[in-house]
């Protein structure tokens, strides 16, 4: 039961990075918005939840993550209800950038609730198997709900259905996690706080905008950031956790940077230039989310008497495959053209949402799950930002040049993972 109320906490962050895309052009109709501002409505989401997932965190492991779980359905839940009755699209973006906020508490503190509460590599990587599995549902519930309630009764009930669901999860939680105590001796760190939440937000922000200042803000911030780390007596971002983690937090934002990239710009060109209407959209793209909810579980086992690296491999392999065929397709190519890249891409992703997840948090010291989970998280969400922002630019120039960039991209990632140093858990055999 708690593992399962966990879930519900991270089926709610991910449901609400799918959701909204099927529901984009009827928001852009009802809210007189246009491409940018439909864009900001994914984006502002995710930049408040990378700006902050660090700080996530690093507050659960001070405080505790019972509490800071709780704080981030209450945060989530009020950002939610906003949402359903933002009158325009700043005042909608703006409750997005609060949702953002609070799965940014929810994010690392139920990663870090599961790694506690199973100690052992195996049963571990086999939670988190279900942890991504649920996970994957709601990725692949998002364009189904979303375009149901869209074509029956509009937009807003999107927003207004996580309100029960936060309620019912927060009860849960309080019930079944158990109460955690303040580590003694450790405190929030003011100056890491105060420096990476800039330095993340400005930073995707910069590449969403194509904003130099920003890109100067995020520059000073990152470097401030570094500078206050190496001199902090208990520090937010340990380095030498940074560095262990290094090859999986790569991979987790180039998977993230493809998937939820290539996840908005298909639900676009398919109610766009195919004129499917947004519950079509939503069923067109179950081939990419059914492979991705049936495999992550059974990729924990994999995971579990394997090691991360083959099923990382194997997975980010397929997706290039998948990827690769979008370089076929043109305006006119019918839908049956695409299901190898729906297919190759739920696959990949099925496959390697575990093993990355597992390779991040493993080997990683007492009380530092949380800031271990919200580095990987923060990887993952950021590069889903930037997979927004970058594939949804190019877009334009069809479906070829975003299966050539993904493609590239995750040819790299197999790189990365194949020359992990053999003491890295992402080489690691269990």
């Amino acid at each position: 039961m708690l593992l399962l109320t966990m879930c519900a906490g991270m089926f709610l962050v991910q449901l609400d990075v799918t959701v909204v895309n099927v529901a984009l052009p009827t928001i852009g109709t009802g809210l007189h918005a246009g491409l940018a501002a439909q864009q900001w409505v994914v984006d502002g989401y995710a930049v408040a939840l990378a700006a902050f997932l660090l700080t996530g965190g690093a507050l659960g492991d001070v405080f505790g993550h019972r509490r800071v779980v709780l704080t981030g359905f209450a945060l989530f839940g009020t950002a939610s209800a906003a949402c359903g009755l933002a009158t325009t699209a700043p005042l909608l973006v703006a409750a997005r950038a609060g949702q953002g906020v609070g799965a940014a508490l929810l994010l690392p503190g139920t990663l870090a609730v599961i790694t506690n509460a199973y100690p052992g590599h195996a049963e571990r990587a086999r939670a988190l198997g279900v942890w991504a599995g649920v996970s994957a549902l709601a990725l692949a519930a998002g364009p189904v709900l979303g375009g149901a309630i869209v074509t029956a009764v509009g937009w807003r009930p999107v927003f207004w259905l996580n309100v029960p669901v936060v309620l019912a999860a927060a009860l849960a939680t309080a019930r079944l996690v158990p109460r955690g105590e303040r580590v003694p001796g450790r405190r929030i760190d003011v100056a890491g706080v105060a420096t990476a939440a800039p330095a993340l937000g400005a930073g995707v922000y910069a590449v969403i905008d194509e904003n130099l200042v920003a890109a100067v803000v995020a520059a000073g911030a990152l470097v401030a950031f570094f500078v206050v780390e190496r001199r902090a007596p208990d520090p937010m971002l340990p380095l030498d956790i940074a560095r262990r983690t290094l090859p999986a937090t790569f991979v987790s934002a180039a998977m993230n940077f493809v998937g939820i990239g290539t996840i908005l710009v298909l639900t676009l060109h398919l109610q766009g230039v195919w004129h499917a209407s947004a519950f079509e959209a939503g069923l067109e793209v179950l081939p990419l989310f059914g492979p991705l909810s049936v495999l992550a579980p059974v990729a924990g086992r994999l995971v579990a008497r394997f090691g991360p690296r083959p099923l990382m491999v194997a997975g980010l392999a397929l997706g290039v495959l998948g990827m690769l065929n979008l370089v076929l397709l043109g305006d006119n190519s019918g839908y049956p053209a695409l299901l190898p890249t729906l297919l190759g891409l739920g696959t990949g992703m099925g496959l390697l949402t575990t093993a990355v997840v597992t390779a991040a948090v493993s080997d990683v010291p007492a009380g530092r799950a949380g800031v271990a989970g919200g580095i990987n998280n923060t990887a993952r969400q950021a590069g889903g930002a930037l997979g927004v922002a970058v594939l949804g630019g190019v877009s334009g120039a069809g479906l070829p040049a975003v299966g050539v960039i993904a493609g590239l991209l995750w040819l790299v990632a197999i790189g990365v993972t194949l020359r992990a140093p053999r003491d890295n858990p992402v080489a690691r055999a269990r």
